[in-house]
């Protein structure tokens, strides 16, 4: 029986899009045959898997878990399609990765999904015949605090929100005020100066015709950046529910501190795939 080495199962895996076990398996029922290996899996349904693998997994769910004593992670696994992101199957396979990613308390996807998990879903997109990706997750953890979180109703957002003092169901509302408002930082002091001065250039040339002094117009843009930052940044926020407070008011006002918040929406920073219809038919039709 031949040696079958790591990088021989790399190779397959790069040339197959396969999972690892499944190429090793190919590869030692073919004797170290890549050739004859691939031409084997080509008969076998976990090509089917490699085919659908090229295809963008845009949508999807995400989900949370939560664990005593402030603990958290939130996870988001992507379909193509919003039907099959409410499949019965799809949804089991999402809990059970994110039962084990709460038992293992890790968000490494790769070291997740590096055993059983991957074949399942593997065996998952032969049924449903969809490319199905464990796309990211995040762990966030407070010692001596609580975690709270809140999941839209359609499971396309889902928040998590750690705080020092305070009460779980505190640090819920704050979880939705955070899927609701999207805010890019915890406090204006953490947003970077880069992203500052990008905005301040911005504001100067949109008052560069003005008209007005430049002391006044000093002032308007300086007003302006308070502004930018007060919208971007979570203490500085309008509370969703109570919006003549801010909620840095409302935690201050609770005894309660932020530690830290995670925000999942399905799809984020995906470039979906549009075709166009209408082209590609006038395409065949010329051809």
């Amino acid at each position: 029986m031949a040696d079958i080495t790591a990088g021989m199962v790399k190779d397959l895996r790069e040339r197959t899009g396969l999972g690892m076990m499944e190429c090793k398996k190919a590869l030692v029922e073919a004797n170290g045959d890549i050739e004859l290996a691939i031409e084997e899996l080509r008969k076998s349904s976990g090509m089917k898997a490699a085919k659908k693998a090229g295809r963008t997994a845009a949508d999807g769910v995400v989900c949370v878990r939560v664990a005593e004593p402030g603990f958290g992670l939130v996870l988001e696994v992507n379909s193509e399609t919003d039907f099959v992101a409410r499949d019965a199957n799809f949804l089991g396979f999402v809990n059970k990765v994110a039962d084990q990613a709460l038992a293992k308390r890790s968000d490494d996807v790769a070291a997740l999904m590096g055993g059983a998990l991957e074949a399942e879903r593997e065996a998952l997109v032969q049924k449903i015949g969809e490319n199905i990706t464990v796309r990211r997750a995040r762990t966030l953890e407070v010692a001596a605090g609580v975690v709270g979180s809140y999941v839209h109703g359609n499971g396309k957002i889902a928040v998590l929100v750690g705080l020092r003092g305070g009460s779980a169901e505190l640090a819920r509302d704050v979880a939705m005020h955070v899927a609701a408002l999207n805010p890019q930082y915890a406090t204006p002091a953490e947003v970077p100066a880069a992203v500052v001065e990008k905005e301040r250039e911005i504001l100067i040339a949109q008052a560069a015709d003005s008209g007005k002094p430049a002391d006044i117009v000093a002032k308007m843009i300086e007003g302006r950046v308070r502004k930018f930052l007060s919208e971007i940044s979570l203490s500085e926020q309008a509370f969703v529910k109570d919006p003549d407070t801010t909620v840095g008011k409302l935690l201050k006002q609770a005894g309660a501190e932020l530690a830290g918040f995670v925000r999942f929406e399905v799809g984020e920073g995906i470039e979906k795939e549009v075709t166009d219809f209408a082209a590609e038919v006038a395409a065949q039709l010329k051809g």
